[in-house]
């Protein structure tokens, strides 16, 4: 199913140029809580509230933000395997796969990667038989799939992401 979360291929490699310390700002909180209400916002990071929503508008339209979700917990779900799967693909094949890969039950997310795959799957399935049934019954029977190989998820974590201080700026080296 298509989802207004799909990346836009026209967009993609652009940098953080056009965001600055304050619109990181806006986008760290929005991202902690996206129901914070504009008021609140602009009191966290110290601006009008004005210039909050012009910010956001122009994030908005420029579609830094897509949009406004919740982050849900899969294991609430009764979602409790995880998995990726990792395709090796008939080059040709990406654009069709892209489209079909969206109609798979239980795929999350998918990626188009430069590595020894060409593929990467995230799958969030109830348990190991239908994490099996997803894998060998539905994405090995995709045109254009050559092979998968599947690591399972023991444990999830999350990491600062994009809305970390870069080191340069800490004065931290990277190792």
């Amino acid at each position: 199913m298509p989802s207004s979360n799909s990346p836009d291929m026209s967009s993609q490699g652009r940098g953080f140029a056009s965001v600055d310390q304050v619109d990181r700002a806006i986008l760290k909180e929005l991202a902690d809580n996206s129901r914070i209400s504009v008021r609140a916002l602009a009191e966290r990071v110290h601006i009008s509230r004005g210039s909050a929503y012009a910010r956001i508008e122009r994030m908005r339209s420029e579609q830094t933000i897509r949009g406004f979700t919740a982050r849900i917990n899969p294991v609430g779900l009764g979602l409790g395997t995880t998995a990726y799967v990792a395709l090796t693909i008939e080059q040709p094949a990406w654009r069709t796969l892209c489209k079909r890969l969206r109609e798979v039950s239980y795929v999350e997310h998918f990626a188009l990667v430069g590595a020894d795959h060409d593929v990467l799957v995230l799958v969030r399935a109830p348990d190991t038989t239908v994490l099996r049934d997803v894998v060998l019954g539905e994405i090995q029977q995709l045109p254009g799939v050559r092979g998968t190989r599947t690591w399972l998820v023991f444990e999830e974590s999350e990491g600062p992401g994009a809305f970390a201080e870069p080191a340069s700026q800490t004065g931290r080296n990277h190792p």
